[in-house]
């Protein structure tokens, strides 16, 4: 059901919204693979098969980030991806068959004077009406665009201050709540940046009435943000290279966050030389933690416990269920990637 619900809404965007189309043919289903699975644990077996493969769907951007899944009954493939192309101030779709192509341009700075190396959106989402929720960098805001193809701000102040610039977001348990973390990367100086108006980097919550919380200010540089599936934890990774940490928060019964705890430190493994930082993260239906840093996607316990590691050997933004929700997607530096698990999205 979950599928047939998120894709009208898409399909009428699509059909109204004028977009510039650039084309990467796909000539064949016989994707290039990349990396290689490090297993740590046992349990990793029940999670990726032996054989699984990071295949390389397509590539050629500058910096991919934000992959998510639309389902579209009226595909053979059941549907299509959508990521960030940043530096390129685009949103990208790639249907399989067919490719890549540009779906949106430009996502997240609509300014006229250039604006930076990352103007574009960065963290992508669905609300359950299937309506596309953006983290712009440019614009510094949460988007929301709508069945006519025009985008309505939900967020871009906080006690009347700019947010820095919206970097990924989820939802909460009601399905309408949003949490987001506001990072300064998209701004052009970043932490130096004159227009910045916020001395910290929040974690929000955005009510459905419009109502901005800030959740807490502690994390220096916050980015990937994910609930368990029983929505009683948030996680949120911190991509700072003296402290490549993803932290995990208690919920607590009148929605704000408990102490926090440090669920795995790579900062060692960032100095000792794997591309990347704590970036984008997903949960699965048992409560694993699917998370980018350096070197891949890490995969935890909902302990804590490094069950294994799908090792790309590049720079690994972000990742997103798909297909029948036991499918990774993975945008890793210029690529889009996807590798088969044995177990399903949180919510699928």
């Amino acid at each position: 059901m979950r599928k047939l619900i998120l894709i009208f809404p898409i399909v009428a965007l699509l059909s109204n919204t004028a977009l510039e189309r650039t084309l990467h043919a796909q000539d064949s289903t016989n994707f290039p693979t990349i990396g290689e699975v490090l297993r740590f644990d046992p349990a990793f077996d029940e999670l990726i098969a032996e054989d699984a493969k990071i295949e390389v769907l397509t590539s050629g951007f500058i910096w991919a980030e934000g992959p998510v899944w639309v389902a579209d009954a009226s595909l053979e493939q059941g549907g299509y991806v959508l990521f960030s192309d940043i530096p390129n101030n685009r949103i990208v779709q790639w249907v399989e068959g067919r490719g890549a192509e540009t779906w949106m341009k430009p996502s997240g700075y609509t300014g006229v004077e250039p604006y930076g190396s990352e103007p574009g959106c960065n963290g992508l989402l669905l609300d359950k009406k299937g309506q596309l929720i953006s983290c712009e960098h440019g614009d510094r805001r949460i988007s929301l665009l709508t069945k006519g193809g025009g985008k309505m701000t939900l967020a871009d102040r906080y006690e009347g201050k700019r947010l820095n610039s919206p970097n990924d977001v989820c939802l909460g348990a009601d399905g309408e709540t949003l949490y987001f973390t506001d990072p300064p990367y998209g701004l052009p100086e970043r932490w130096e940046d004159p227009r910045r108006e916020l001395d910290f980097c929040g974690v929000y919550r955005l009510s459905p009435d419009g109502e901005l919380t800030l959740m807490t200010e502690e994390m220096t540089r916050p980015n990937g943000i994910a609930f368990s599936p029983d929505f009683k934890t948030l996680y949120v990774a911190q991509s700072d290279p003296e402290a490549a940490i993803w932290k995990a928060f208690p919920v607590k019964e009148d929605g704000t966050l408990g102490e926090s705890r440090v669920l795995h430190d790579a900062t060692a493994a960032f100095k000792e030389g794997l591309p990347g930082l704590p970036d984008g993260l997903k949960v699965d239906a048992k409560g694993n933690l699917w998370a980018t840093g350096p070197g891949g996607v890490y995969v935890f316990s909902p302990e804590g416990k490094l069950l294994g590691r799908i090792s790309t050997g590049e720079k690994t933004a972000n990742c997103g269920w798909g297909d029948d929700g036991s499918t990774l997607y993975l945008t890793a530096d210029t690529y889009l990637c996807r590798i088969q698990t044995l177990t399903k999205g949180a919510g699928w």
